[in-house]
């Protein structure tokens, strides 16, 4: 006999056998009891522990169990119902499948009757899963504090005091006001360990917060630190160079969305914002901005006029609304840390983004050839063309460079916001601030300013709100550049040999 065959007939011998083979008492109880009785009947059996009893759950639900050999109707009110549901969430936590027993929990966590008492605490003794395990503690503990000695109450309530569900402090403020002395003591513990707790978690979410803002500013300024910075070119037009690489990636997504290959459509979304923003971006400088450096007003009224003609131009061809990018299915969700922190994993991945490029362009712009030539452009214009560096073509390559970075920046900007026409417009005065602040010229300076002004930004915010923040910000910004026009490092640039 094949080992298939005998769990086989194991199997059936196991269903055939006998509802009484449970506690006939209970069972009898279900069948014909009033009120009271089946509620105790159904917490008898999940007392028992015995799966077969899922089985004659679900019979009793339909309105029918079969005692005897004799099927006898059961009359199912709301309250039963509603009892027997619980029950059978209850036995699913015993499940071989994580899935399951976590659907059960969150079930039971909702709303759980204190019949489920010992099935809960049978799962949690066994539980090995930790977000299981965490939900079942706060489940055993919640019904607990309803019933129970004070001892069992008190218990209990430490419990919780350790619990990182979001839901204990409501738990324990239900019973704060309880007339036992010893259990308003334990009480008031346990919420000062819960309020700690959560103060924590509110800091480390504003730290997170604002490392994400100053992630997105680096991302931002980092090409317009290349194209004023370095090459000393106001450039309005930078923000709808943003806002072109987001709808680069929104394109890209269409092409993919046919395909099996959706979540990966990031893959071929970034090298196509970089390269058609820096196509963009070169054909400017060599069509319009070649001729005016060296005239910075001329520079910012030519890109503020190309800025709104690229504006124009992406609503006549997408529409005046907005568009949604879909987050692959890796950047959905997030991470829970704490009961009240949760770091969604779209601003994870373009925190690790914006390191990523901040590298590339470190090591463009110091261990390259075209790197080399920037810099010696930027320093001296006029001997490195001595030495043969063709210095228009140089200007090409770095505007480019700083308009395919921008690129990048909508591309990330896409997978956290809708993408629109005047995407670019909310982070082209940011861009300026962050690289007038951290020093014209300073790869280093902007990383710095991105991160003090995120920092800044998000702190005032939890104080006096968005606009106030974003006001307070900018009068320190001019501020200190009237005290310190270098900004947070020394200028370098092309006004310095100016």
């Amino acid at each position: 006999m094949t080992k298939m065959k005998q769990a086989a007939l194991f199997a059936a011998f196991f269903l055939s056998l006998p509802a009484f083979a449970l506690d006939r008492a209970a069972v009898e109880k279900l069948a014909t009891g009033e009120g009271d009785e089946r509620i105790a009947a159904i917490a008898a059996l999940l007392a028992e522990g015995d799966p077969k009893a899922a089985d004659l759950l679900r019979s009793a639900a339909e309105g029918e169990i079969e005692l005897d050999g004799k099927k006898i109707e059961v009359m199912v009110n709301n309250r039963l119902r509603r009892e027997i549901a619980g029950a059978l969430s209850a036995f699913r936590l015993l499940s071989p499948d994580r899935a399951e027993r976590l659907q059960a929990a969150k079930q039971l966590a909702a709303g759980a009757g204190e019949a489920v008492l010992p099935l809960a605490k049978k799962a949690l003794a066994a539980e090995r899963d930790a977000e299981i395990k965490a939900t079942l503690e706060v489940i055993v503990a919640s019904l607990e504090l309803k019933s129970g000695s004070t001892e069992a109450r008190i218990t209990a309530i430490r419990r919780l005091a350790d619990s990182p569900s979001p839901n204990t402090r409501t738990l324990l403020m239900q019973v704060a006001a309880d007339e036992n002395e010893d259990i308003r003591r334990e009480v008031q513990k346990s919420l000062r360990a819960v309020d700690s707790r959560l103060a924590w978690g509110e800091w480390l979410g504003v730290a997170f917060t604002s490392i994400s803002l100053g992630s997105i500013l680096l991302l931002a300024a980092l090409g317009l630190a290349i194209t004023y910075g370095l090459m000393g070119v106001i450039n309005m037009a930078h923000g709808e160079l943003i806002m072109i690489g987001a709808y680069t990636t929104y394109v890209v997504q269409g092409f993919f969305r046919t395909t099996k290959y959706f979540d990966w459509y990031l893959l071929a979304a970034v090298p196509a914002s970089f390269l058609v923003c820096a196509v963009v971006g070169m054909l400017l400088e060599r069509s319009v901005i070649r001729w005016l450096y060296g005239r910075p007003l001329e520079t910012l009224l030519a890109t503020w006029g190309i800025s709104l003609v690229l504006i124009q131009a992406v609503r006549t061809i997408f529409g005046a609304q907005n568009v949604q990018v879909e987050n692959p299915a890796f950047m959905s969700g997030g991470l829970q840390i704490l009961s009240n922190v949760v770091l969604p994993w779209s601003r994870i991945t373009i925190i690790a983004f914006a390191v990523f490029v901040l590298f590339l362009v470190y090591f463009l712009l110091n261990k390259t050839r075209l790197g080399l030539f920037v810099r010696g452009v930027t320093q001296n214009r006029d001997m490195a063309a001595c030495v043969g560096v063709n210095t228009g073509r140089v200007d090409m390559w770095a505007f480019g460079l700083g308009s395919g970075i921008a690129g990048l920046a909508g591309c990330a900007l896409s997978q956290i916001g809708n993408v629109g026409p005047d995407l670019g417009q909310g982070y082209i005065v940011d861009s300026f601030m962050v690289v007038v602040f951290g020093g014209v010229g300073q790869l280093a300076g902007t990383v710095y300013a991105a991160l003090v002004l995120g920092f800044a930004n998000k702190l005032l915010e939890s104080w006096s709100g968005a606009v106030l923040a974003k006001i307070a910000v900018l009068v320190f910004i001019i501020i200190f550049i009237q005290r310190r026009p270098q900004g947070m490092f020394a200028l370098r640039g092309r006004s310095v040999e100016a």
